[in-house]
């Protein structure tokens, strides 16, 4: 049986060797790297972003750019650190112009996200975003809880083998400041969960 760092590593290979997938023509145009995650493969919280940006996408690191940094002044605020948690995202490759990942993109890429949760086995799952919080709620049973993240951020799920917690995006920050508020009492929220 392969170790959880091994697992993960098999399923970063079938990611790199996706060319099914309609943004890999799109990653090898432009040089791009697939994200596929990166952290500790014992993690109890996993973030789910929705996918790469131009930065992650150059360098193959998830959130590394604006809404990285973002996400790093967030964990600290909360006292955790990044090495601790296992941070990916759902769409593992850049959608052009950073548009917002596709239906049929989230279902293609969906399956190595699973795996990921599979191997780790956290104790939560933190969103990132409106569409990681609404496909991660409905393959674990939660579609009946979908609301708007507006509604539902900090917020607590039980998922069949973790705590669900939606959170807003960091880069919405970039864009309302106002909710650094919000998203600091919100990463507080991942402190308090067993």
């Amino acid at each position: 049986m392969l170790g959880k760092e091994e697992a993960l590593e098999k399923i970063a290979k079938e990611v790199l060797n996706l060319t099914t997938s309609p943004l890999y023509e799109y990653r090898v145009e432009n040089n791009y790297l697939p994200v596929f995650g990166e952290g500790s493969a014992n993690a109890e919280i996993i973030f789910v972003g929705e996918a790469p940006g131009k930065n992650e996408a150059i360098t193959g690191k998830p959130f590394c750019g604006r809404a990285g940094k973002m996400l790093d002044t967030l964990l600290e605020s909360a006292g955790i650190s990044r090495e601790e948690v296992y941070i990916t995202s759902i769409v593992k490759d850049r959608p052009p112009k950073n548009r917002d990942p596709k239906p049929d993109e989230i279902a293609l890429y969906a399956p190595f996200l699973d795996k990921q949760i599979e191997i780790i086995k956290p104790k939560v799952v933190a969103t990132l975003g409106r569409f990681s919080m609404e496909y991660i709620m409905r393959r674990y049973g939660l579609e009946g809880e979908i609301k708007t993240i507006g509604e539902l951020h900090g917020k607590v799920f039980q998922a069949p083998n973790f705590k669900l917690v939606p959170l807003y995006h960091p880069a919405a920050t970039v864009y309302n400041q106002r909710l650094l508020g919000t998203l600091k009492e919100d990463f507080k929220v991942l402190t308090t969960l067993d």
